[in-house]
């Protein structure tokens, strides 16, 4: 026993871990890796059986994962973000959930072939999309805001909602206890009030308690996120004794009440929690996808084929063109969200709990749900999963498309002039500072530019409306640019978040240095402090543009490398810059009779006043 426990946990954690580091070298969705690893480990192989090693433990552990992944989706869900898109996600929420299940219902009877009963427990579990899925999907594909909050809010709000309604339609079915046969209509309203009421005041009241507590810093740092873990479970615990998937709801409202209170270092311990829903995303998905009985693969037909088919192509585009029919969402944004549907964990689960518990009540067709959820599971994860870049790039919904942008912090004039050089290079670059004189000439000359403190809420939204992929802080405060780049790096990554050296070498000496941790990487040969290039552009030092393997150019006169892909690259004396390939080209900042024979475009914003 104890080594079947062994050969699961590292099948689970060891096998979902590299899955995630693969996906991300590939440049692939990791569900897929995820999906074929379960399969392999499982199915195929027979590696692994996770409901012999965890036994009856499995369901209520993997309630428990699910719990703590909504409430991390909860966190995410900003009530800013509906000034933009609050119609939108209103119809996508109240309006085309009901017709999902209707159409799902109908689709299932008439196309899969099941009865009426396993048709509507099929249409409940499939109302939801999966915010395992679209959260990670989002977090590595460059949308607009607008189109990214349609598919985070619908997912997460639209979770609960589908499981309990689940719940409620077995309940009609099958009943409750000793009791088969449908329960009093009076009685099952009131218990889903009851149910539902007490989720949210609960998640409500929990997230209260914290903003209390946090305030008022009777919380030791070391406890704040054990805290919040244990106040999510038990948002989700406490409920479901009176509801069945009622703590969804709980653990949901918890995240987003939390969210919108806006209690001070919650964006840190946020951090800690998405890695932690990285992990538990990857088990969740390997051990679902191993447990599958192949008895159960084998009741795949053509019927339930065609059921996924209609689904992807029928089902959700119709229901999703329906509830937003005369909105403010624009049609590419309508095409977009009606595509967009992949199914996760939630529905996995309880196509588990539904499908047997159907059957053990006597209805025919209730071992064909598991199946067909797998399969739609499986389809939606691989066609959405590898669709959603390039369609929303076909669309006119990502960012920038896949070139990288490049957030200026800082606008002085050689920072300016820098900033326009990657503007007419056809780089995305924001130039970001707090007084609007010093942005004057480059909003001019056509450069993105964001006036807002970097570490404000203002700037937070700003940035989320353009996103950058890499950080530059270029102010006179050296200790200021260390701090955004702390701030930044967490998201970005540290190795993205770059800042000018400073004006001695003390910041990288081992010893008596500003530690890693809390600043970003030195720019350029190590030299090029603030004043140092401030006193070069005022002497007449510009910057140019030249292909690599031009001759007669320094290197140490290179400050950005751009790939022939949109990436960015930076010299620094932290890490080797590589090989320059074929088609990079190198931005460079020299005196004018330096790069003036190289054959460099010298192309510059003139000098003028900053502070």
């Amino acid at each position: 026993m104890e080594e079947d426990v062994a050969m699961a946990v590292l099948c689970v954690v060891g096998g979902g871990v590299a899955a995630q580091v693969l996906a991300a070298r590939l440049r692939i969705p990791a569900i897929v890796l995820l999906l074929g690893l379960g399969f392999l480990v499982g199915p195929v192989l027979g590696l692994l059986h996770p409901s012999r090693a965890f036994g009856p433990n499995l369901r209520p552990l993997i309630g428990l994962a699910v719990a703590i992944v909504v409430f991390e989706g909860g966190l995410a869900l900003d009530f800013r973000e509906l000034r933009a898109a609050g119609a939108g996600v209103l119809r996508l929420t109240a309006i085309a959930l009901p017709i999902n299940f209707a159409l799902g219902t109908l689709a299932a009877h008439l196309i899969g072939g099941m009865p009426w009963g396993p048709s509507a427990v099929f249409g409940a579990i499939l109302v939801v999309t999966g915010p395992t899925v679209i959260l990670p999907l989002l977090r590595h594909t460059r949308l607009e805001r607008r189109a990214g909050s349609f598919l985070k809010w619908e997912a997460i709000a639209n979770d609960p909602v589908g499981a309990i309604l689940t719940a409620i339609v077995i309940e009609i079915l099958v009943g409750s206890g000793d009791r088969p046969g449908q329960p009093a209509v009076a009685e099952l309203a009131v218990h889903l009030a009851g149910g539902a009421a007490s989720a949210a005041f609960l998640g409500i009241g929990s997230a209260f308690l914290v903003s209390w507590a946090f305030r008022r810093d009777l919380v030791p740092e070391t406890l704040k996120t054990p805290l919040l873990l244990a106040l999510a479970l038990i948002a989700y615990v406490l409920p479901n004794l009176l509801m069945h998937e009622a703590g969804l709801i709980g653990a949901t409202v918890f995240g987003v009440a939390l969210a919108n209170l806006h209690v001070p270092g919650i964006a840190e311990l946020r951090r800690f929690k998405e890695a932690l829903v990285v992990l538990l995303v990857s088990c969740l998905f390997v051990v679902l996808t191993a447990d599958l009985d192949p008895a159960v693969l084998g009741k795949l037909s053509l019927p339930i084929l065609a059921l996924t088919a209609a689904t992807l192509f029928l089902v959700r585009p119709a229901a999703t063109w329906l509830a937003t029919w005369r909105s403010d969402m624009s049609r590419r944004e309508r095409m977009f969200v009606g595509w967009i549907g992949p199914r996760g964990i939630v529905a996995a689960a309880v196509a588990g709990l539904a499908g047997p518990r159907l059957t053990e009540a006597g209805y025919a067709g209730g071992d064909l749900i598991q199946p067909t959820v797998f399969a739609v599971i499986v389809a939606t994860v691989l066609a959405h999963g590898f669709s959603l870049a390039p369609l929303a790039r076909r669309l006119g919904l990502s960012v920038a498309g896949d070139a990288e942008r490049l957030a200026v912090v800082g606008a002085s004039p050689w920072s300016s002039e820098l900033a326009l050089t990657l503007h007419r290079e056809g780089v995305p670059v924001l130039l970001v500072d707090t007084y609007p004189g010093a942005l004057r000439e480059a909003r001019a000359a056509g450069v993105p530019t964001l006036q807002a403190e970097l570490l404000s809420r203002h700037a937070e939204e700003g940035l989320a409306d353009q996103p950058p992929d890499h950080l530059l802080a270029a102010t006179r405060d050296e200790l200021y640019n260390a701090l955004v780049c702390t701030r930044l790096a967490p998201e970005l990554g540290r190795e993205r978040v770059y800042q000018v050296a400073p004006s001695a070498d003390h910041l990288l000496h081992v010893d008596t240095g500003v530690s890693r941790d809390l600043r970003g990487k030195v720019l350029g040969d190590g030299g090029l402090d603030f004043e140092t290039l401030a006193a070069r552009h005022a002497a007449g030092w510009r910057f140019a543009v030249a292909p690599a393997g031009t001759g007669e150019i320094r290197t140490s006169d290179c400050l950005l490398v751009v790939r022939p892909g949109g990436g960015l690259a930076f010299p620094s004396p932290e890490h080797e810059l590589g090989e320059l390939e074929q088609g990079d080209r190198l931005v460079l900042f020299s005196a004018p009779e330096r790069y003036a024979s190289s054959g460099a475009d010298a192309r510059a914003l003139p000098a003028a006043a900053g502070p």
